[in-house]
């Protein structure tokens, strides 16, 4: 079986042990392409994975990164028929993109759109599908209603941004500077407030939202819940300050409020297709007429993975970090 150059965890740890190995390309389904990779996006999950508090699900490598690639199609398997044999797209993985190729079911897809270059394309499908499926199809954002997303300078914070305001929403954002916000604002955030400087809450207790966007977790629950308007929605995609919280249930009663919240790595294949036939009907347009940006902050060669986990660690960039590959 041919080769290929793979970012690998050599074990748990720091980003030092991130090293290049030689590895066996992928074996191809019969649903499957299998990319060569130009370019990969890093997330926040890539760093948890490394050091070891994340596993791979069983249909992705344990020790290669890597949740979006963009590349070209090299080859097809036998029940593949969309794609073929030199298409560029872009890619949701379970994991295994720090790497020359990557097999991923053809439904899992997505063409590049527009002009897009593979650094941006690259950027684009973990935060789009994560915003996409999270505050529309689950907490049903609507045209008028009022929406924050916290963190709000990271590639998903930017891209929930652009998405919610290109479908007529009013949208607010947290992040953690001056510059950040002005990101923020950049994006289409009518107000972004400097957590650092000022209370969310108290910020905005007079604005009355309808829907949330919370990766944080910990003590912004309970001042998340007492700024939703009767109907608002709380919505999930981590809990980096803490798992745990406590709030009023009578008072959630009685403002109908919803709690939900939910992960896309594990989620099974049929689910994402779907997800991925839905965001290119409605996502894919506005990437091409130049309403939604991808947000590239820093480019890495793939050799430099451990330099780019230190700057994503750093939380200094706006947007994404994407690794390049030359194969």
């Amino acid at each position: 079986m041919p080769e290929m150059k793979a970012v690998v965890i050599s074990h748990p740890g720091a980003p030092d042990v991130l090293t290049i190995e030689d590895r066996p390309q992928p074996p191809l389904g019969v649903s499957e392409v299998l990319i060569g990779v130009k370019a990969a996006g890093l997330n926040r999950a890539d760093l948890i994975q490394r050091e070891g508090h994340y596993p791979a699900p069983a249909n992705a490598p344990p020790d290669i990164p890597g949740l979006e690639v963009a590349g070209v199609i090299e080859q097809v398997g036998a029940q593949v028929r969309r794609w073929k044999k030199g298409d560029a797209v872009c890619a949701l993985l379970a994991g295994g993109g720090y790497a020359e190729h990557v097999a991923v079911e053809g439904g899992h897809c997505l063409p590049l759109p527009g002009e897009c270059s593979f650094t941006d394309a690259a950027a684009l499908p973990e935060a789009v599908f994560t915003v996409w499926h999270n505050v529309f199809q689950r907490a049903r954002l609507a045209a008028g209603e009022r929406f924050l997303v916290h963190g709000g300078s990271s590639g998903i914070g930017l891209v929930a941004i652009q998405l919610a305001t290109a479908h007529g929403a009013r949208a607010f954002a947290t992040a953690g500077s001056d510059e950040k916000c002005r990101a923020c604002q950049a994006s289409g955030a009518e107000t972004a407030i400097n957590y650092r400087r000022q209370d969310f809450e108290t910020a905005l207790q007079t604005e009355g939202l309808d829907v949330i966007l919370d990766m944080v977790g910990g003590d912004y629950v309970e001042k998340n819940l007492r700024l939703l308007r009767p109907e608002g929605r709380l919505v999930f995609i981590n809990a980096m300050t803490g798992a745990r919280a406590e709030f009023n249930v009578r008072d959630l009663m009685a403002r109908r409020l919803t709690i939900t919240g939910s992960t896309l790595r594990n989620r099974e294949s049929k689910f994402k297709s779907e997800l991925a036939t839905q965001i290119e009907q409605h996502v894919w347009p506005l990437i091409n007429s130049g309403r939604l940006h991808a947000n590239v902050f820093e480019v890495f060669p793939l050799q430099e993975a451990a330099q780019a986990h230190r700057l994503m660690a750093s939380s200094r960039h706006i947007g994404k970090i994407v690794l390049t590959i030359a194969c």
